[in-house]
């Protein structure tokens, strides 16, 4: 398929695909989307992406798909980091954790980073991101489960936490140890059992939705639609320069190399 898309824990790829018919991949890492775009990939979503142990896609690979004339989008995880940088240059950024990235109201990676399972066990989510506890603490005050300072102090403690060790159900016993009310905390815990309210999963969701109803390929650029992503333009203004750090790159990500690997 002309369509490619990077998605791991923030959505089952078998629900993705009943939204959009595609080629599914893994979270993107080095290479893969040069590779993509050798295969004869026309769009290319990324949603979400390994780091830490594994290098990070470069942001020299959406660059060449971009010149290449190929529409790269990008959302909810690694997708809208790489968006809320590249979108200048014409990759298209969708949802509202991209819009966050974009204008400053988030700096830090570790916000959408999520510990989680390998591929036979279909990326199973190990930890909360934190713009999911930020974005149920929201809903949770908006519908009065819980009160402002009961939410500013479930978000304070699970920032100062590393991102693998952010869980729910660890949270809400130190804020109970912490002396909050016990009847918010139970509502909570309802609200995350019941509901599991997650900002990614909808951007994904938006994002898939999208190229799925879009039939065009000419879709990348950078003219701001106001409604929290970055829509159709005249295709990227710039030059892309080939250096030796991308001369290597194209002789070890060779084309022949399953994605998945």
């Amino acid at each position: 398929m002309s369509t490619h898309v990077f998605l791991g824990p923030t959505l089952p790829a078998a629900e993705a695909a009943t939204i959009l018919p595609a080629e599914y991949h893994p979270p993107v890492s080095l290479g893969d989307v040069y590779r993509s775009v050798r295969r004869g990939a026309r769009r290319i979503l990324v949603v979400d992406g390994y780091f830490e142990r594994v290098p990070a896609v470069w942001h020299k690979e959406i660059l060449f798909a971009l010149a290449e004339g190929v529409s790269v989008y990008g959302c909810s995880s690694m997708g809208a980091l790489r968006a809320a940088e590249l979108h200048p240059y014409g990759m298209v950024g969708i949802g509202e954790v991209f819009r966050a990235y974009r204008d400053g109201e988030l700096e830090d990676d570790d916000d959408v980073a999520v510990a989680h399972g390998p591929a036979e066990a279909g990326f199973r989510r190990l930890s909360e991101a934190m713009v999911d506890i930020r974005y149920t603490l929201g809903q949770a005050q908006d519908g009065a489960v819980a009160s402002p300072s009961t939410c500013a102090w479930l978000a304070r403690t699970a920032k100062a936490s590393f991102y693998p060790d952010r869980h729910w159900g660890t949270l809400l016993r130190e804020a109970g140890r912490a002396g909050l009310p016990d009847g918010e905390l139970a509502a909570l815990r309802d609200l995350v059992r019941h509901t599991a309210p997650s900002v990614k999963r909808q951007d994904a969701i938006e994002a898939l939705t999208r190229l799925a109803t879009d039939t065009g390929s000419g879709d990348t650029g950078s003219g701001d639609t106001g409604s929290g992503d970055t829509g159709s333009g005249p295709g990227p203004r710039f030059a892309f320069e080939v250096t030796d750090s991308w001369r290597r790159l194209e002789q070890t990500e060779a084309p022949e190399r399953p994605l998945d690997e």
